[in-house]
């Protein structure tokens, strides 16, 4: 009788079963469906903004140009009237044609006559050849008619808030202000722009700067940034020895400050720029990463300011 035995189940192999990924159907139609919805919305959105910009326009703002009709006597003499000043005896012009004997005793006596003319106007006595006028009551400033208000280019000043000559240039090109050098001996006005990043300069004459009818500030006493001044305007090239300096703001930055001014003067109740006596602005940075012009102090005209 054989026997038979069976294998020892312990030592034989074991059988390691591997699981692998695969992607399922409903993965690939559930992706394809999800790109299909995000192209969709992406579509509805750029119909949604091309209809919203063919039924809705937006418009800039408008800003409000504050002009000043300022009051000037020209070269009328200050006095607390207005009225014409007659001429005196050396101004009035014959306007009567002369008879043929009166034309004869002029030729005659042209000698005297012009001597006693130069006796009249140069003596002492002036009772006989003055007007009676009282001068005129406007203030100081080109001939016209206007209101009684103090201009801008005297009761407005410009102060800076730099660290450093680079802060103050970058100030200077945020506002597109010009700086100039007149006089000493040259004709041309000099201008210095770009003065933070490459001076450069550029020569005009003063009959194109008046056809501008910029606003302009210079210097009354010496300070710090004077000297930058002179740094940047030598750095473009321009010659400061002996030169008057200049800062030139353009139209749209009087405008700003104008309505920065009257902003602050109607929040301490004052309504009218004819009761503002002084305004001084400085520039400081501002939260947007520019800079802005800010009122410091103001002064007025009547008792109560």
């Amino acid at each position: 009788m054989s026997t038979t035995t069976a294998p020892d189940s312990s030592n034989a192999p074991k059988v390691r079963e591997v699981v692998t990924l695969k992607t399922q159907k409903v993965d690939i139609v559930a992706s394809l469906l999800l790109s299909l919805l995000y192209i969709i919305g992406l579509i509805v959105f750029l119909l949604f903004v091309l209809w919203l910009t063919e039924n809705f326009t937006w418009k800039a703002g408008d800003l409000t140009v504050l002009t000043e009709n300022v009051a000037g006597r020209g070269d009328h003499a200050e006095g607390f009237e207005r009225d014409i000043e007659p001429p005196g005896a050396e101004e009035v012009e014959e306007l009567a044609e002369p008879t043929l004997a009166e034309t004869l005793e002029a030729v005659t006596e042209a000698a005297t006559s012009v001597a006693a003319s130069v006796d009249a106007i140069d003596s002492n006595s002036t009772a006989s050849v003055a007007g009676t006028g009282r001068g005129d009551s406007r203030p100081p400033g080109p001939l016209g008619e206007g209101d009684d208000i103090i201009p801008r280019f005297e009761r407005w000043e410009l102060k800076f808030q730099a660290k450093g000559i680079k802060q103050y240039a970058q100030q200077l090109d945020f506002y597109k202000i010009e700086l100039a050098c007149i006089g000493g001996g040259v004709p041309t006005v000099d201008y210095a722009f770009n003065v933070s990043t490459a001076p450069q300069k550029r020569s005009g004459t003063s009959a194109e700067e008046n056809k501008l009818a910029r606003l302009y500030f210079m210097w009354r006493t010496e300070s710090p940034l004077k000297q930058y001044d002179k740094q940047l305007l030598e750095q473009a090239g321009v010659r400061t020895a002996g030169r008057q300096i200049l800062k030139f703001i353009p139209k749209d930055l009087e405008n700003q400050l104008a309505h920065i001014e009257l902003d602050y003067a109607k929040s301490k109740g004052h309504t009218s720029v004819k009761e503002i006596a002084k305004t001084v602005f400085e520039s400081r940075p501002s939260a947007s990463g520019g800079f802005e012009f800010v009122v410091i102090e103001q002064r007025y005209r009547n008792p109560n300011g």
